[in-house]
């Protein structure tokens, strides 16, 4: 206890070192970067013209995935979705199989990750640009998102390292590594996995960390007063607030992760899911007419630029930003579950983008859509344009969904920090104090994103997140057969009543 005090100490410590470093330079950065983040963000979405659209070849990457995962797996995303009900309400676990944490924890330690401001905000940006037929295509990602997740979790759990002191570290870095060695492409997987480990340790720190920071915070900026309130001239406050209660939790390590995510996410989620559909039943006479124009504007969108593929790429990108399915950061929390077979988690894994999109994107999509706010001409954009949906029914639901966003920012920030510590250890090797280190330098960037113009910098975060996506599906496409044999030899035990 006394060396975690006095390590907890130095991390306090080491908070107030990017506010010394970065004062009165941050016009410097913005400008140091806009070329790099520019020509990096014109190169992973470098796009083809399809008629009136711009088509992203890494969103085209991400979908062909998903149907691959669904076709090859005969649907598992639907067949597999009463068993992994089952599995995650504990009903065929064994405490004493390897691992840290149960499959309900596992999960939601990854679906903290993924259910966030994406959430809020990523879907009022697609309803924005692409009028509500972007929902529907956000949908169908979701959907073709579970088998893609059942493929890569599996393959974690498979995979996974299991450490001296019994921790567990998981994820493409060791089923890019391990995995294609065995197919004899051993120099392969060496370069995917260090390649993904760097991809990670970037999003980590920007998309997992200085994003969720700075938007929550603009959504607080925006409910408490505005431009001149507090929060706006001392932003870096509430970034070392957070930072603090960060690093609380991830000191603890998964174990504690998990603990916190599997209380806070059920009951963020709850309260999201339950305003939301207060607000809904508000607008219950215009429900009928969104639901119509989900559909309508999916495959005949009027006045977006674009026309139907556009809607189409626009839906899926924003889907993927939000559930992150072929991403591969998911496997890395799922890797810690306590079971013998792999098969299990990614069962229980498929779950996530259902939650995270099918259920929340499509709740935040009929708030925005039946309120009419989309369609106002306000120029009120993401989260705000939320924020402004709740506040149509109740003026105090804004502070609601404000406070919201910031649990989603936190459970978001913990988990992928987890992620980060993991990309790092595969690198340098595992040592508490590399862990430590990083651990530090993660609540650092998060006083330091709240004070910044992420413009620039999210940009390159953005960028990193699909970068992901090359090295683990090209291991999630030679290793699918490798699952397809788990999956049957699962189900012929668990027939023959010999699962554990």
């Amino acid at each position: 206890m006394k060396n975690f005090s006095l390590k907890f100490l130095i991390f306090l410590s080491a908070l107030t070192l990017p506010l010394k470093a970065f004062a009165g330079v941050d016009q410097n950065i913005n400008e140091f970067l806009a070329p790099l983040s520019k020509t990096i963000s014109n190169i992973v979405f470098y796009s083809l013209p399809f008629g009136e659209a711009n088509v992203e070849l890494i969103v085209i990457w991400l979908i062909a995935g998903g149907v691959f995962c669904t076709v090859y797996f005969k649907f598992i995303n639907f067949t597999g979705f009463k068993h992994a009900i089952q599995l995650v309400s504990g009903k065929f676990s064994n405490k004493d199989s390897v691992g840290e944490v149960s499959h309900f924890r596992a999960l939601a330690t990854a679906l903290s990750g993924t259910v966030g401001l994406g959430n809020i905000g990523g879907v009022a940006v697609a309803i924005s640009l692409g009028g509500p037929g972007a929902t529907f295509w956000m949908i169908l990602s979701g959907f073709i998102g579970m088998s893609l997740k059942f493929c890569e979790c599996t393959l974690g759990v498979k995979y996974r390292k299991i450490n001296a002191d019994g921790s567990v570290s998981g994820g493409p870095m060791y089923y890019l590594s391990k995995g294609l060695k065995e197919k004899g492409l051993g120099g392969l997987g060496v370069i995917l996995a260090y390649t993904f480990a760097v991809f990670c340790i970037l999003a980590s720190l920007g998309g997992g960390n200085m994003f969720q920071v700075n938007q929550s915070l603009d959504l607080l900026i925006f409910v408490t007063g505005g431009s001149g309130s507090f929060l706006d001239l001392h932003s870096w406050v509430y970034g070392l607030i957070i930072a603090v209660l960060v690093g609380l939790v991830i000191i603890g390590g998964i174990t504690r992760i998990g603990s916190v995510t599997s209380k806070l996410v059920p009951s963020m989620a709850l309260i999201y899911v339950v305003s939301s559909l207060i607000i809904i039943i508000s607008n219950y006479s215009q429900l009928p007419s969104a639901i119509s124009s989900i559909f309508t504007g999916a495959f005949s969108p009027e006045g977006v630029t674009g026309g139907f593929m556009g809607v189409l790429i626009l839906g899926f990108r924003r889907a993927v930003f939000s559930n992150e399915a072929g991403i591969g950061s998911a496997p890395i929390a799922h890797s810690a579950v306590k079971t013998d077979q792999p098969v299990t988690e990614g069962l229980v894994s498929l779950l996530e983008p259902f939650v995270d999109t099918v259920v929340i994107c499509t709740l935040t999509a009929l708030v925005i859509i039946t309120t009419g706010v989309y369609s106002s001409g306000q120029g009120i954009e993401g989260a705000r344009l939320t924020s402004q949906a709740f506040g149509s029914v109740l003026p105090s639901f804004p502070y609601l969904l404000a406070l919201v966003a910031t649990l989603f920012a936190f459970s978001t920030m913990i988990s992928w920090s987890y992620y980060g510590v993991k990309a790092v250890t595969f690198i340098f090797g595992e040592s508490r104090n590399v862990e430590i280190l990083y651990k530090i330098i993660f609540c650092g960037f998060a006083v330091v994103g709240s004070s910044l113009d992420l413009e620039k910098v999210i940009d390159l975060s953005d960028a990193a997140l699909f970068l992901m996506a090359i090295p683990n599906l090209i291991g999630v496409y030679i290793l699918a057969s490798i699952v397809k044999k788990e999956y049957a030899n699962y189900f012929l035990k668990f027939n023959n009543r010999e699962t554990s």
